[in-house]
């Protein structure tokens, strides 16, 4: 599991923990069932607080990302395929809507940013 904190930032160090933790749920890099590091080991590793990796986790618990079951630790939950469909449709209508105040700055029209994913979809998929 990779985690970079990032002192420009401006989300608190928990958030910064807890979204790239969901980040790589959300891509498949960690599965349900996967082990994440103990709170001491993630802290000590990041070298942050372990209030902070506490809180990280804390919150990525009451998110439903991660359970915790005593005495043996964190995992990633078990994730309800729609739901998870849903939260990674929203982020790339999120990127999406980016691109498009982007492009309506720079007078991009429409239709020549409809050729740009089409173009970018087609050179993915090959």
């Amino acid at each position: 599991m990779k985690i970079i904190i990032s002192n420009s930032s401006p989300d608190p160090i928990y958030e910064q923990v807890g979204k790239q933790i969901k980040a790589q749920v959300l891509s498949g890099e960690l599965k349900e069932g996967d082990a994440l590091p103990s709170i001491r080991a993630l802290a000590k590793e990041l070298q942050i607080s372990v209030i902070t990796t506490k809180r990280a986790y804390d919150e990525l618990i009451k998110e439903g990302f991660v359970d915790s079951v005593g005495g043996k630790g964190c995992f990633i939950a078990m994730q309800n395929k729609e739901l998870l469909k849903e939260k990674r449709m929203k982020t790339i209508e999120e990127k999406l809507g980016v691109a498009v105040n982007d492009a309506q700055k720079l007078g991009i029209p429409l239709g020549d940013l409809k050729e740009m994913l089409d173009l970018l979809y087609r050179e993915e998929s090959e």
